[in-house]
């Protein structure tokens, strides 16, 4: 017979606070980032590479109520140079939630990359999801179901009382038709940006945040505290049976870090999995084709400054350098100038300055 559940659901008190020392320790490089006018303001979209724009497009509007603002095509070298992939044509569309913007790409040329594993777990390095933020998680639930989408949840959660940071939080986790894991997350009072708590008559509200699992914390908090100027955020250590239905794992054990811009509520969190072992590591030929591909696109004042000061630290590129818009597109991306990039774990950012 299995264990009970309390004993699972309770917070290791040891092995949370052990890491809570190591995530807050303060570097001595910690306020030159946060200084310098070359680090990051804010999280401007989140976007991801799609197969059929359309039919996505279609999702987030019909079923999650998103608004779409912007539909367009871009070709060209530039766009070769940012993305690392040759003769690139790209169809586009952006959609608005609350205060937040999701970006949707579609390769027209060349052929869209390698479909998401049918086998994919929320362990694996390259899993990366959003996190829609709720008013009724039962209403929107209900959404889900009269629509017949996939689940990676059987069921929404709420977290228990024994997770002190996090308790209260009902979410659920489940598919777009083409395999893009994402979350419905309902903050209750004390809990999340206290943005979601103003009133609305708004069922779904906006975007709380990209979470993207990592194969160490430790790396991703140094790289995006020290090198980019976040602030480390709420740290939990979530266990028991409500985590491991919320990511269709068995004895599932998720440290969750989040990581903080200076503009908020749209944020970065990172989910390392203690248990259970077996998640795979992100592919190193992964390019931004692939239907696994997200990109959070982060705002600088200077990203001349910012790619420097990063390529001097061993980062890695996947663009070879700062790339400037042509004038035609900036209206439509919103920005002048960017670089695609690799955080320490793998994961796309699109670092850009408007």
């Amino acid at each position: 017979m299995r264990k009970p559940v309390p004993a699972r659901d309770a917070v290791p008190r040891a092995l949370l606070a052990a890491a809570a020392v190591a995530l807050l320790f303060v570097s001595p490089h910690l306020a030159q980032a946060q200084d310098r006018a070359a680090g990051v303001q804010r999280v401007k979209t989140i976007g991801f590479t799609v197969a059929d724009v359309e039919r996505e497009t279609n999702f987030f509007a019909n079923v999650l109520q998103f608004e779409k603002i912007a539909d367009f095509r871009v070709v060209g070298t530039e766009y070769d140079a940012l993305t690392g992939v040759f003769n690139s044509n790209l169809h586009i569309v952006q959609l608005k939630l609350g205060e937040q913007i999701i970006e949707l790409t579609q390769y027209v040329s060349p052929t869209t990359g390698r479909n998401i594993p049918v086998w994919s777990n929320s362990n694996d390095a390259w899993f990366q999801h959003m996190a829609i933020v709720v008013s009724d998680m039962d209403a929107a639930y209900k959404i889900l179901q009269d629509n017949n989408v996939r689940q990676i949840s059987s069921h929404p959660i709420t977290i228990p009382q024994s997770n002190a940071g996090a308790a209260g939080i009902k979410a659920i986790k489940f598919h777009d038709p083409e395999r893009h894991p994402l979350e419905l997350i309902y903050f209750p009072p004390g809990k999340g940006d206290p943005s979601w708590q103003a009133p609305s008559n708004k069922l779904f509200r906006g975007i709380d945040h990209t979470a993207m699992t990592v194969p160490s914390t430790d790396k991703g908090v140094t790289f995006y505290r020290d090198a980019l100027g976040f602030a480390v955020g709420v740290t939990t250590l979530n266990s028991g049976t409500t985590q491991d239905v919320l990511d269709g794992l068995i004895n599932d054990t998720c440290l969750v870090t989040a990581m903080m811009p200076p503009a908020v509520p749209a944020h970065v969190e990172f989910l390392e999995y203690k248990s259970p072992p077996g998640g795979r590591l992100m592919p190193a030929e992964t390019k931004a084709s692939d239907l696994w591909h997200w990109q959070p696109t982060l705002v600088s004042n200077n990203i001349q400054a910012l790619a420097g000061r990063l390529r001097q630290s061993g980062v890695q590129f996947v663009s070879a350098s700062v790339v400037s818009i042509p004038p035609e597109a900036q209206a439509k991306f919103g920005f002048k100038k960017a670089v695609m990039i690799r955080d320490p774990n793998g994961h796309a950012l699109r670092l850009v300055e408007e």
